[in-house]
């Protein structure tokens, strides 16, 4: 009995031995930060088995593997267009002198991209609601042929309500219509938006199901982008969901202020292109021909590309891009964002950025939607603030707009805020945009913020109460879930 003993030992010894080893092992070869590395071999040997289990539940990125799974099999929708790409060393050409350092961003973005930089592209801001929604329900109420739209946010009621009649009598006129509604998102209005657009004839899908919680994972793969490309012509996309609060000409209960961008020209296939992928990973069904994807001819002057970003095979295409934006920069960077939680990476970027002598802006609500989030963020403002960045708070109501305008010249619209959630977990869609008009345009409606704005300093980061900072700095801990 003791010799059989003595050998469960020696077997559970081994398999102990074992599991820490090829643990270990795998955080010393897949960590990519050193630092991560060393902390999860520490836990590992400190508590044998029990570490190789959180290792494994916690320090493995299952959450990109899942996403990696799911889209591996979908054929991407490659459209080729009919204007000839912009070479950086064409952009060189046409910029003006005092940005045509921009073409070496341009290079950088198209080997991280791999999507051509498209000229004769015309893009309109339309601001809140109000602007935004009378133009998106006239295009699709215009609609011959084609309609796709996404959204992670689609109320049921309300405006909603506009955008379903609208889309039913698309259907019934017979134009080709497609709807991808966040599975999340679906939820934050009752009743769901989606079978009334089903029983109304338009084809829906909910983009990644999570209930029945049969892919627990699947919680965190959220479909952050909004896109409406309207006969393959027109486009709409930027950071507005469709929602109430968004109409403040109504005096909505939670007002909310956002930009959004009307489309045209080439670069509307690329949004198409974006949409197509998603709808056949959630449908099964491609989307080809001119119905969706028509010849587009110029409207415009401004050289533009679509940018997809998300857990899957375009793992931090947008973060890389920003870097190289912001390396780029010579004179300022403004950005507004509703969520300010960016990694050591990127801080580190602005910080350099900053000690090289360039104007730094970060514009966010003064008040935002989520208070664990705003009390992360104000726990590494400091970072920030310590290097003579200047950060504003902007009063209510809640500002979701998302911008990024390097030098007055380069502009980057779209989804995704300044979040983990954004730049690693979430599938975005956004904008670059190589245009001093355009930029111009963002500067001044940055300006109207900034006017409107309360700067804060380093002193009312260092001088919150001692309570506050402990709650900010709990908060932080759980900065790469939030």
């Amino acid at each position: 009995m003791e010799t059989l003993l003595a050998i469960w030992h020696y077997i559970a010894a081994a398999l102990t031995l074992l599991a820490t080893l090829l643990a270990s092992g795998h955080a010393v070869i897949y960590k990519r930060d050193s630092r991560s590395a060393v902390f999860w071999v520490a836990v590992i040997w400190i508590a044998p088995v029990f570490g190789a289990i959180l290792y494994l539940t916690f320090g493995v990125n299952r959450i990109r593997r899942r996403a990696q799974s799911l889209l591996s099999d979908i054929d991407r929708t490659r459209h080729r267009p009919r204007a000839a790409a912009i070479t950086p060393a064409k952009l060189h050409e046409i910029l003006p002198d005092e940005s045509k350092r921009l073409s070496h961003l341009a290079r950088l973005s198209g080997a991280i991209l791999r999507r051509p930089l498209l000229p004769g592209n015309r893009i309109e801001p339309l601001i809140d609601g109000d602007a935004a929604y009378p133009a998106m329900l006239d295009a699709i109420r215009g609609a011959k042929t084609s309609i796709a739209l996404c959204t992670y946010i689609f109320d049921s009621r309300s405006i909603g309500r506009d955008f379903v009649e609208a889309l039913t009598d698309a259907v019934n006129r017979g134009v080709e219509t497609r709807v991808i509604v966040d599975a999340t998102g679906a939820r934050y209005s009752w009743p769901s938006v989606v079978p009334q657009l089903a029983r109304a004839g338009v084809r829906v899908t909910r983009f990644l199901p999570t209930f029945p919680p049969v892919r627990p994972l699947a919680i965190n793969l959220r479909n952050h982008r909004k896109i409406l490309v309207v006969d393959g012509r027109i486009g709409f996309t930027g950071g507005m969901n469709i929602r109430e609060g968004n109409l403040r000409k109504r005096a909505p209960r939670k007002p909310i202020q956002d930009i959004h961008f009307r489309v045209e020209g080439p670069v509307v296939a690329q949004m198409m292109e974006a949409f197509a992928d998603d709808w056949n990973f959630c449908a099964k069904e491609p989307l080809a021909g001119e119905t969706w994807f028509p010849p587009l001819e110029p409207a415009g002057e401004m050289p533009a590309r679509g940018i997809t970003d998300g857990p899957d095979e375009d793992f931090e295409k947008l973060a890389r891009t920003i870097h190289g934006a912001l390396s780029c920069a010579r004179d300022s960077i403004r950005i507004v964002t509703p969520y300010f939680l960016p990694d050591a990476a990127m801080i580190s970027a602005l910080r350099t950025a900053a000690f090289r002598g360039v104007e730094i802006d970060i514009i966010m609500p003064m008040k935002g939607n989520l208070p664990f989030v705003q009390w992360a963020t104000q726990a590494q403002l400091w970072q920030v603030l310590e290097a003579r960045c200047r950060v504003w708070l902007t009063p209510p109501p809640f500002d979701h707009a998302k911008l990024l305008v390097i030098d007055g010249h380069w502009s980057l619209i779209g989804s995704a805020n300044w979040d983990p959630r954004s730049l690693q977990l979430n599938f975005e869609f956004n904008v670059e945009c190589y245009d001093r008009a355009f930029a111009e345009t963002l500067e001044s409606l940055i300006q109207d913020r900034l006017s409107r704005a309360r700067r804060i300093t380093l002193e009312d980061v260092d001088g919150r109460p001692v309570p506050v900072k402990l709650r900010d700095g709990i908060a932080r801990l759980f900065h790469p879930f939030l």
